[in-house]
């Protein structure tokens, strides 16, 4: 769970790195309309700071999103004051509302730390869709896909503030840990360190399907989208 630090440098240190909000957005739009040519009520849970959703909010009638994080959640209300944003577990929220897109971006699925909850998490999804409506995960990295042992280092500068991030990632059973460090600083309070550790599960493909179908749903998988990661595509009946 993200805490106040990374929230305040969270977009800034992706988009530094090539993350285009924007364009993963319309992607995903094109996918989901091709099965539900009328969706325009879209509901993005680990939603995180609003970075997509302030996107999707320009393609759909109606958008709202769902985090676990408390700062995070702080933050998409500030920058999306008319949308609501819902704190809540992806793996039991509930909301007295239906959507004809479900999303979960950026790998954040890979944070249920099992295959039951995986199923779970799914499940919740589908009781949030409206008849024929489509759930669309980027999932983590699947098994064979994940490189243990990678580092990487990144350095951004906006303004009078630079931010340095470096993670190294490694294979824990049947998920990696991450342990990512971050130093902030700029011209008014100096410089500070902070560092996160992140379990993330590394569910083979197959499993995703399983956990998709499980739920009631159809199961399609586009590769290649969100840096590789691809994108799983499930309409409900």
């Amino acid at each position: 769970m993200y805490g106040a630090d990374l929230t305040e440098i969270h977009e800034l240190i992706h988009e530094s790195r090539g993350k285009d909000y924007g364009a993963e957005a319309r992607e995903l739009t094109r996918h989901v309309r091709r099965l539900r040519p009328g969706a325009d009520s879209l509901l993005d849970v680990a939603c995180g700071t609003g970075a997509h959703l302030r996107h999707f909010a320009g393609l759909y009638a109606r958008v709202a999103g769902l985090e676990l994080s408390e700062p995070m959640v702080r933050a998409a209300r500030r920058g999306l004051p008319d949308v609501p944003v819902h704190i809540g577990d992806m793996r039991d929220f509930a909301l007295d509302a239906r959507f004809d897109v479900v999303t979960c971006m950026f790998g954040s699925l890979g944070y249920a730390t099992d295959a039951a909850e995986l199923h779970a998490t799914l499940a919740a999804f589908a009781r949030h869709l409206t008849p024929g409506g489509v759930v669309a995960v980027d999932p983590w990295w699947f098994p064979e896909t994940y490189l243990d042992g990678y580092v990487s280092g990144d350095v951004t500068t906006l303004g009078d503030r630079t931010v340095a991030r470096v993670s190294h990632s490694a294979r824990d059973g049947d998920a990696c840990r991450m342990d990512v460090h971050y130093v902030v600083a700029d011209s008014g309070a100096g410089a500070r360190h902070f560092s996160e550790t992140h379990r993330i599960s590394l569910f083979p493909r197959a499993t995703y399907e399983a956990a998709f179908r499980a739920a009631g749903l159809t199961v399609g998988y586009v590769p290649g989208p969100h840096s590789g990661r691809g994108l799983f595509l499930g309409a409900a009946a």
